[in-house]
């Protein structure tokens, strides 16, 4: 039976000569995945236009009880350009990040409406940025936790105080595990919550601080999902670049 799927696009796999593997988020299922033509061939190389990493994508879905993977057809764009075919660089190297990082964290998701609707209009915004691209990144996984249970708490905060990734929370003083960030890396938990698409620009970090920020955000999911973000592929390329 066919439905009618809004969808955005994790990852693509080779398959067979003929065909691969579509790793995708879905608003109506959660995590899907679906059999689509190989790039070699001329479908599969339109295909492959649309559903590059966050490409968000609107498709019908051949879904039946008891089968893992689906076959799609008229697949059309929900979004004008995918991030990843922006031809920027930035725009490319953060989209295939992201992309990289929902496929971990939505692994085994269920269907979140609000949560899928936070992806894509992230995904709209990452295509229309024009300043300020390299925190875009940051902003995302910092907003991505509320929808994921594991937001920090921000109340109670005074200067001087220490961040406990363990219970996402401000201590007077360092907690007896490792697992904490200093006075002055905590400050940035409080710049992360300040930042959207509007005032990106105005966070002028050095590479040493951004990716010092990007390894905590990171350190902070792998304690609280218990996935291993650390070993992702893509984070390399963003050190190079920004």
């Amino acid at each position: 039976m066919y439905q009618c799927l809004n969808v955005v696009c994790l990852r693509t796999v080779n398959y067979s000569d003929d065909a691969a593997i579509l790793s995708a988020y879905s608003r109506e299922l959660g995590r899907v995945s679906f059999k689509v033509p190989s790039a070699s061939t001329r479908e599969g190389r339109r295909r492959k236009a649309l559903t590059m990493p966050l490409g968000l994508v609107e498709c019908m879905a051949d879904v039946r009880p008891g089968r893992d993977i689906f076959a799609m057809r008229d697949v059309r764009p929900l979004s004008l350009m995918s991030p990843a075919a922006s031809g920027c660089p930035v725009k490319m190297s953060v989209a295939v990040f992201l992309a990289e990082t929902l496929g971990v964290l939505l692994r085994e998701s269920a269907p979140d409406e609000s949560m899928f609707d936070f992806i894509a209009e992230s995904v709209d915004t990452l295509s229309r940025q024009q300043r300020g691209v390299a925190n875009f990144h940051l902003m995302f996984l910092y907003r991505l936790s509320r929808f994921l249970g594991i937001e920090p708490d921000l109340a109670g905060y005074s200067p001087g105080m220490v961040f406990d990734m363990r219970d996402g929370s401000f201590r007077s003083s360092p907690p007896l595990h490792r697992h904490y960030l200093d006075a002055q890396d905590t400050r940035a938990v409080l710049m992360l919550e300040r930042m959207t698409a509007d005032n990106l620009h105005l966070f002028r970090l050095d590479r040493h601080r951004r990716n010092a920020i990007l390894d905590a955000i990171l350190s902070y999911y792998s304690l609280h999902l218990g996935v291993r973000l650390e070993e992702l592929a893509s984070p390399g390329v963003l050190r190079g670049i920004f």
